[in-house]
């Protein structure tokens, strides 16, 4: 099987890695590309056996399967340009939320499916979101999850909670990176501890405790209660976070779905050209 990404930037470059690191792909059964050919250039000094692209072109004519990594807006023109390139028997694979299997399918006459990544794929850990087109063929379907398997644990979802699902698995890293960094930021300014020291700790303690849910010692909520004694230092600090906390995490998703559909809107005028121009 050979497997072409259009797209080095962050996302692009994490599954190119991973699918080498985890020997999912040999190397020399992989070619990327980038608009910017340096950046695949630079990527390929790390797997000297991996293939640069110098277009898309060369994607589509290399590859089975087809990871598409550029941003939402550039997926039209990519496409429509590159559209005597593509054959039928191939998959195509957007790695992004606001455009469906739908609209891909509407425009192209091949495989089609949609598989999010997220940064603890890196790790070869942590879920991958993925959906298939309804003319997606069964075989394609078992390479796709077979493949992304190697990586991560491939969870088949609905169109309907695709940007919840992306929030949770995908941004998720951000969200709880950034809330346990403030974490680490007010300790350092409120006591006597380097931020070295902190950090250190903080890091310590999410890995730790990852590992208590990946075992199945506990899950969240049995979590919090081990830890939080009843009259303890521990509830205190749990009555301050669930006076200031809670809605929180509501802001921030009614936010990631007002961009959400920003995009999906964007998205949707470039593709209705194709049905105008029918």
């Amino acid at each position: 099987m050979k497997v072409g990404i259009i797209g080095t930037g962050n996302m692009g470059s994490v599954l190119a890695s991973s699918f080498i690191e985890s020997s999912a792909i040999q190397p020399s059964r992989l070619m990327v590309t980038n608009r910017t050919l340096s950046k695949a250039e630079r990527l390929q000094n790390a797997y000297p056996k991996m293939k640069v692209g110098n277009n898309p072109e060369e994607i589509f004519r290399f590859a089975e399967i087809v990871f598409i990594c550029v941003k939402p807006h550039e997926f039209y023109s990519l496409l429509s340009s590159n559209k005597n390139s593509i054959s039928k028997h191939q998959l195509l694979v957007s790695i992004t939320s606001p455009i469906s299997c739908e609209q891909l399918e509407d425009l192209l006459d091949c495989n089609i499916a949609r598989a999010i990544p997220s940064i603890n794929n890196r790790a070869l850990a942590g879920s991958s979101l993925v959906s298939f087109g309804k003319r997606c063929h069964p075989d394609y379907k078992e390479k796709l999850l077979s493949l992304m398997s190697c990586i991560s644990t491939p969870l088949v979802i609905d169109e309907n909670i695709t940007r919840i699902s992306s929030d949770i698995a995908s941004c998720g890293p951000a969200f709880i990176g950034y809330v346990l960094q403030c974490f680490i930021n007010s300790a350092v300014d409120q006591t006597d501890i380097t931020k070295a020291q902190a950090t250190q700790l903080a890091s310590d303690m999410i890995i730790g405790m990852g590992k208590l849910l990946e075992k199945d010692i506990y899950t969240l909520p049995t979590l919090i209660q081990k830890v939080c004694v009843k009259g303890g230092i521990t509830g205190e600090g749990i009555k301050i976070l669930s006076n200031e906390v809670d809605e929180v995490f509501d802001h921030v998703i009614k936010r990631t779905h007002e961009k959400y559909h920003e995009e999906c809107d964007k998205v949707s005028q470039q593709f209705e050209v194709k049905e105008e121009l029918k």
